[in-house]
């Protein structure tokens, strides 16, 4: 699954150009101009953030603080302008997680963003607080999903399903082995209630790959 990371360049050819090379490395990426169309962002987590020091209305320390202030564990590039050293300095005090600086080659950018995805999800993603699944956030601490910005309805034991698949990626399971783990022993129901569940799933978040496997039962797709 792909990871989303928010570029924040005021130069609109360097945004254009940076954008391009970590789509083609099958990044989702979204860039932004200045601050204020970056701040109506910052509580939609990505998976990374890539920020220029020097913005026309603000400047990415400002950025940095409200977007850690939000989000801690999200980890930040800080890109600034050729051979200021105190930018560099000043943002590793901050606790920026990387720095690059101009002039730079895209591929040096690309290089420092799989590193650092790598570093900070490995293969654990989406055992975090915060999970990307295709244009879905899930957030396990509020029980919140939201698509696009807008928060999905999803009742509890919708989302504990919904958890339940993610943790479990690719492995089939059965009505009886659904039931038994969420449900427990003492439910006396019939198995349809899993159908139900997952047919309300599956309305309210069409993209989520979770698949019927006939005879057997369902699974999440992570490919």
């Amino acid at each position: 699954m792909s990871n989303t990371v928010y570029l924040v360049e005021d130069n609109k050819d360097l945004n254009f150009i940076l954008k391009k090379y970590l789509e083609n490395e099958g990044y989702k990426v979204e860039g932004f101009l200045d601050g204020q169309s970056t701040e109506s962002k910052i509580h939609i987590p990505p998976d990374l953030w890539i920020l220029d020091i020097m913005l026309p209305d603000t400047n990415g320390y400002t950025l940095f603080n409200k977007i850690k202030g939000i989000h801690p564990e999200v980890p930040i590039i800080f890109i600034s302008a050729k051979n200021q050293d105190i930018d560099r300095v000043v943002g590793l005090e901050l606790g920026c997680d990387d720095y690059i600086s101009k002039p730079f080659l895209p591929r040096e950018l690309v290089i420092k963003v799989k590193k650092l995805l790598d570093y900070t999800y490995g293969h654990k993603q989406k055992h975090g607080k915060h999970i990307k699944i295709n244009d879905y956030i899930i957030n396990r601490e509020s029980h919140t999903i939201y698509h696009n910005d807008t928060e999905l309805p999803m009742s509890s034991k919708e989302f504990q399903l919904m958890l339940f698949f993610i943790d479990n990626a690719n492995h089939v399971f059965s009505r009886e082995q659904i039931l038994d783990r969420l449900w427990g022993k003492n439910y006396y129901g019939t198995d349809r209630v899993v159908d139900d569940t997952i047919r309300r799933i599956r309305k309210k978040t069409p993209g989520m790959p979770i698949e019927t496997v006939y005879g057997a039962g369902y699974r999440l797709v992570e490919r």
